[in-house]
């Protein structure tokens, strides 16, 4: 029997998605080794031992924002916050737990957000919401913003973020290689390998973040991998004035920003 499909039958997890994105994450061991693939066919009495069953948060996205906060040494201490992207709330909950004291949670979804964030006075879910199209307007400036989306660019989404944002306002994006490279560099099953077309997407949402008074302040590769396989990556991203803006390219080169680039690249390969 296929290896996810088994871990539904058997309670491990409510569907096969979420099956298949604990295998990629390398959560799932059969017979004492990590299995890495979701077609894997194993006996239906096989040893099963699941590496990261207690999630401290309701998904396990929250555990890349965890990431983000401990490398960039965020506070969200009494912030209020957005989450883009939200899904169950892997990033809403970890948002939560590190202080924010207001979180809205935005999802073209409708369902999903999880039980208990659902009842939370703090959180505000804002379901079936295409983030492209949301008036700012409706809502509080917020101090930070997360955004985890997927089949869309992040081109599309940070011109809304950053309307968003009061002054000085912070964001994580989770850049996700898949759905900002060319066409003809994303391979078999929407894999993107290649640390060439790595870097050239890093950088291509650099550019554009700029554009819209976004600066990035540092960047790094996200723990955890996306449900194919794919390697990810946080970028730390702070709302600025234009002035500011004009100068970012003399300030990132001196820091050698291709270097920094590639030695984020790197370690997302070798972690792989």
């Amino acid at each position: 029997m296929r290896i996810d499909k088994l871990l539904v039958e058997e309670g491990y997890y409510e569907s096969r998605e979420k099956a298949q994105q604990a295998i990629s994450a390398g959560e799932v061991e059969v017979e004492g080794k990590i299995c890495l693939k979701s077609a894997s066919q194993v006996s239906s009495k096989a040893r099963i031992n699941i590496r990261n069953d207690r999630l401290p948060y309701v998904g396990r996205g929250g555990l890349k924002l965890e990431a983000a906060i401990k490398r960039f040494g965020l506070n969200l201490y009494h912030k209020i916050c957005a989450d883009i992207g939200a899904s169950t709330g892997g990033f809403t909950d970890c948002m939560l737990q590190n202080g924010a004291s207001k979180v809205f949670a935005i999802d073209v979804g409708y369902g999903q957000l999880a039980w208990k964030l659902r009842n939370d006075k703090r959180v505000v879910n804002i379901e079936k919401t295409n983030v492209r199209y949301f008036d700012p307007a409706g809502i509080e400036a917020v101090d930070f913003i997360s955004i985890d989306v997927s089949f869309i660019s992040l081109g599309l989404i940070l011109p809304v973020a950053s309307r968003m944002l009061k002054d000085d306002g912070e964001l994580v994006c989770l850049i996700k290689p898949q759905f900002e490279a060319e066409r003809s560099d994303v391979g078999k099953n929407g894999i993107v390998r290649d640390e060439k077309v790595h870097e050239k997407v890093i950088e291509k949402v650099i550019n554009f973040s700029e554009e819209f008074y976004l600066l990035p302040q540092d960047i790094t590769n996200s723990p955890i991998f996306g449900a194919k396989g794919n390697a990810e990556f946080l970028i730390y991203l702070k709302k600025s004035a234009q002035s500011d803006v004009l100068n970012i390219r003399k300030r990132m080169d001196e820091l050698k920003r291709s270097d920094i680039i590639k030695s984020v690249v790197k370690r997302a390969q070798i972690i792989n």
